[in-house]
């Protein structure tokens, strides 16, 4: 897309052009960069889209990721209120789950013993008899001898837990519902901040940096943000409530089985620990394997042709088997080891069920404690493991989405480009008149590029830049189109200095057909008016026929509406070429820019695709950036740059004729010919 949007001269289009031309310009001047960007380990796999893992300034990140919510500080509020009631009611239900049971086992033991005695009495005839723990066991339940079960009383407690269950989920569905539209909006704002950025950067940002990484920020890393916040933030507010309230209810109903259950944590943590450690390393070397495997798997079928070709089927069946075992070994080996966590936790966690179990059924036995919170107690053990287990998964979830917000925070600091400083406006037509005023420009500080440049565009007249890679030809342009500033001098456009106009309206005034033929998806008519928004449609036509296009449309069985594929596929590389150029021919630009809009095309669609050009060319003064010196024979002047600086300036005849390094050039291209044969006037002895 970014370098679509440098083919348009529109005031549409201009605030996403910063990164239009990133890629020729890294192209042709390498040695620019003020340092080599190198992915570090937090950027993950930036080509892959996967997020980061881990987050180099953890606190200060969590913090001014949980700053992003402050908006919502009510909503977030109420958020955890809901799920502060809701814990409190499923963590005392059990209690009056044990109760019930105490209801149960009270009635089941009443009804055997003989009416027309209190329980007291019964007690007291216990313990004449000797059988103390009996007595004790009894004295502790509510029983009525002779009587049985109080399905009333039962019915109650019974309606009561349900009930709270209840309430306690529609709580946590409620606060589930309030909080996704928290987030939602949290993350709609956090979107609309990184595309408002994109378009706020200067183009020397992505040319320091993976585009890849740029990529994963904005779209993975916010959507992994998304991910923490959703579900990590409220899981671990109720997992960590869920267990501060369990821990206070064991220690309620017996102390002396709370500190049993929490003798199995540390056991958990440690083999957890220990096993976590080795299943890490096979894992990372799982998905370096599974990474390997899936590149030469990418290559066998992107370079299929070749293997055919050179027999190599059996030489890249032998590398996918050994690439293939080398990820069986390590995916086996980090699931098994990974796999014994469970069972390992549970074991553990087993072990402290039967302590619990035994000890519980003395106490109830001895009378120390009810049946019913016996059972209470069991029950607590049971949930008390699984948001444990939450915690360490949403913490995990947490952390990786810190890490995220750590890199998506580090893209919205990145400085951006200077004020627009619009003091002046250009008419809507002008003249075209382009000036360099002693122009000095650097990507680095330690050396320039262009010193000292000058020279005058004059109005409807063709500029052709000639040179070497790195001599600074697409920097030239790019300094026109206000992608970079310059450290000194000034470019004026009809005697106003660009830098007093706002960047959309100076390039609003700049059409641009770029090397690479960029069309977006969508329909051929759709690509033509993306130029101008508000074209009509003969405007669109009238494009399309001056530059060609209608001839090969025309053939097509949709034609205007033939949808452009993803790749593009479904037209030729002259073709897209073509409709590359309607579309800067609708923006009716007063200033055009080319950059070798020939050079991926064959010599018969060179030739139309030039006739298409010299109709956009007309009446407007334009800037050609050639490789093939055959394209810019006509060219009003040529300025030939080595080293940021020109060199030579004047047509093609004159500097033919000076023998120079425009002469150097046009034999080096030509050296298949007999130098002897080649005319130093503007003949056609020589076409390419």
């Amino acid at each position: 897309m970014d370098t679509a949007l440098a083919q348009e001269g529109t005031a549409q289009t201009s605030t996403a052009q910063p990164a239009a031309t990133a890629q020729p310009a890294a192209a042709e001047d390498d040695d620019f960069y003020e340092e080599e960007y190198t992915p570090s380990e937090a950027d993950g796999d930036m080509f892959g889209g996967m997020p980061a893992k881990k987050a180099q300034h953890f606190w200060p990140s969590a913090k001014r990721l949980m700053g992003l919510l402050k908006p919502e500080s009510l909503g977030i509020s109420v958020v955890v209120a809901m799920v502060v009631v809701a814990v409190v009611l499923n963590v005392i239900a059990p209690k009056i789950l044990g109760q019930a049971m105490d209801v149960i086992f009270g009635g089941v033991v009443g009804k055997q013993l003989p009416a027309g005695v209190s329980k007291d009495q019964f007690v007291e005839g216990l313990r004449q008899q000797g059988q103390d723990n009996f007595a004790d066991m009894v004295s502790r339940m509510e029983l009525v001898p002779g009587t049985g079960i109080d399905f009333a009383k039962l019915t109650t407690l019974i309606s009561v837990v349900l009930l709270m269950y209840f309430v306690a989920n529609i709580f946590l569905w409620l606060q589930g519902y309030i909080l996704n539209r928290i987030v939602m909006k949290v993350i709609r704002k956090l979107r609309d901040d990184t595309e408002k950025k994109l378009n706020r950067l200067p183009l020397n940002y992505f040319d320091t940096r993976q585009r890849g990484d740029v990529l994963s920020r904005v779209t993975n890393d916010v959507d992994n943000i998304q991910q923490a916040l959703q579900q990590a933030f409220a899981q671990l507010i109720n997992s960590l409530l869920t267990v501060v309230g369990i821990v206070i209810m064991m220690f309620i109903v017996s102390w002396q089985l709370a500190l049993i259950a929490l003798i199995a944590l540390p056991l958990s943590g440690v083999a957890a620990g220990l096993i976590g450690v080795r299943s890490q390393k096979l894992f990372a070397a799982q998905w370096k394997n599974t990474g390997t495997l899936n590149g030469q798997i990418e290559e066998s079928f992107s370079g299929h042709d070749l293997v055919r070709v050179f027999g190599r089927d059996a030489d890249m069946l032998e590398r996918f088997d050994e690439r293939n075992e080398a990820l069986y070994k390590a995916s086996f080996g980090a699931q098994f080891v990974s796999g014994i966590i469970f069972p390992v936790m549970q074991f553990v966690s087993y072990l402290s069920y039967v302590g619990i179990a035994v000890v519980g059924g003395l106490r109830v036995a001895s009378g120390s404690m009810s049946l019913g919170d016996a059972t209470a107690f069991i029950q607590y053990s049971r949930e008390f493991t699984q948001p444990l287990g939450q915690m360490a998964g949403m913490a995990n979830m947490l952390q990786s989405g810190v890490a995220s917000a750590e890199r998506v925070f580090e893209f919205l600091d990145a400085d951006e480009q200077d004020a627009e400083t619009a003091t002046e406006h250009l008419p809507a037509r002008t003249d075209g008149h382009v000036e360099f005023r002693n122009v000095t420009f650097s990507y680095t500080e330690d050396r320039d590029l262009i010193e000292d440049l000058s020279f005058t565009a004059e109005p409807g007249n063709t500029v052709a830049i000639v040179g070497p890679t790195g001599a600074g030809k697409t920097t030239l342009v790019n300094l026109v189109m206000r992608f970079y500033e310059l450290n000194s001098g000034a470019i004026t456009l009809d005697g106003v200095d660009i830098t007093h106009l706002s960047r959309s309206e100076l390039r609003s005034k700049v059409g641009m057909v770029l090397q690479d033929a960029w069309l977006f998806g969508g329909s051929i008519y759709d690509n033509i008016r993306y130029g101008n928004l508000d074209a009509t449609e003969e405007q669109v036509m009238a494009a399309a026929k001056a530059t060609f296009v209608d001839r090969f449309v025309r053939a097509l069985p949709e034609g205007y509406n033939t949808v452009i594929d993803e790749e593009g596929n479904n037209v030729s590389a002259g073709e897209k070429q073509l409709i590359t150029i309607a579309r800067a021919f609708v923006a009716n630009p007063s200033l055009l820019i080319l950059d070798e809009a020939t050079s991926s095309v064959d010599t018969r669609t060179e030739l139309l695709v030039q006739k298409a050009m010299a109709a956009l060319r007309t009446d407007r003064t334009s800037f050609v950036i050639a490789h093939r010196l055959s394209t810019i024979r006509d060219a009003d002047t040529i300025l030939v740059m080595e080293n940021g600086k020109i060199v030579e300036q004047g047509n093609h005849k004159a500097l033919l004729a000076a023998g120079g390094a425009y002469h150097r050039l046009y034999m080096s291209q030509f050296s298949g010919a007999d130098a002897g044969e080649v005319p130093v006037d503007d003949s056609t002895a020589v076409r390419s």
